[in-house]
């Protein structure tokens, strides 16, 4: 129970960290957006088997978090939270992908670990750039942004409402939980042959309290629109913030940085 508590505060504190105002903060929240779907577009384009082209992009989320003045822990933490996924993800690949690429000293390196490589640095830069959007706009500001780039607004509005309400089942679950507790004796943990039971009480009570918050929206006067304040209009600093992003993004996926350093230096000292 402790636990899931302290993970919402942490999924909340960053969502708070948009209540600054430093540069990134005051950038418009399309902008912000716009800019964030286009570096996730320009990571995942990379093969899978670049590994030091993707070094020259951990330049961006840096840049933001200093510029935003966001502190390392909360991203840490949840990038921590995702690290069992990425292994999984990218695990089977050395084992099915045995193809020689290169050999370090004694070491033969195969394709399956490069590509595990990269699939763990893509995921990496791609849930970073996504948690300090978050940070930096905050998640009402980022719908309203959605909206104004076209998409769909029954779209914007589930995102919305998920966000929103993912504490009240979080509320219903700890409450079950704790219930389970109190019925219990000398056990640690829910045991397996009340999970089936515990699931279905935890869906009638979600779906009772569901209800509940439907007729009180209803009872304000909710017709099946939420209201969503208009991003603020683009000015000079959002379409130069814009272009030099855009520009690093390109320079770094059709010069290879690191490469082409490398050979300056190496053809340098010939």
């Amino acid at each position: 129970m402790i636990k899931l508590k302290s993970t919402w505060l942490d999924l909340r504190t960053i969502d708070d960290l948009a209540a600054q105002n430093t540069f990134i903060h005051s950038l418009n929240s399309c902008t912000k957006l716009v800019t964030t779907l286009a570096f996730i577009l320009f990571v995942t384009s990379f093969s899978n088997y670049e590994v030091t082209s993707l070094i020259p992009l951990l330049f961006y989320p840096v840049a933001l978090m200093s510029l935003g003045n966001l502190p390392y822990k909360p991203i840490a933490k949840r990038l921590l939270l995702i690290a069992p996924f990425i292994v999984f993800i990218g695990l089977l690949n050395p084992i099915f992908d045995k193809a020689p690429i290169a050999k370090l000293g004694p070491f033969l390196i195969t394709g399956g670990w490069l590509s595990f490589l990269s699939i763990t640095i893509k995921l990496l830069l791609t849930v970073t750039s996504a948690l300090i959007l978050v940070a930096t706009t905050g998640m009402n500001s980022i719908c309203s942004a959605m909206a104004q780039i076209g998409v769909p607004k029954p779209i914007v509005i589930q995102i919305l409402f998920m966000y929103r309400y993912l504490h009240v089942l979080l509320e219903e679950f700890l409450k079950t939980n704790q219930a389970y507790d109190l019925r219990s004796f000398k056990t640690t943990g829910i045991h397996y042959k009340a999970w089936g039971s515990l699931l279905g009480q935890l869906l009638l009570r979600t779906m009772d309290r569901a209800q509940r918050i439907y007729q009180a929206m209803l009872c304000r006067g909710f017709d099946g629109k939420v209201p969503l304040r208009s991003a603020a209009s683009w000015t000079k600093k959002e379409y130069v913030y814009l272009l030099f992003c855009l520009f690093f993004f390109l320079f770094c996926r059709f010069i290879n940085i690191p490469q082409t350093l490398g050979r300056l230096l190496t053809g340098g000292f010939q």
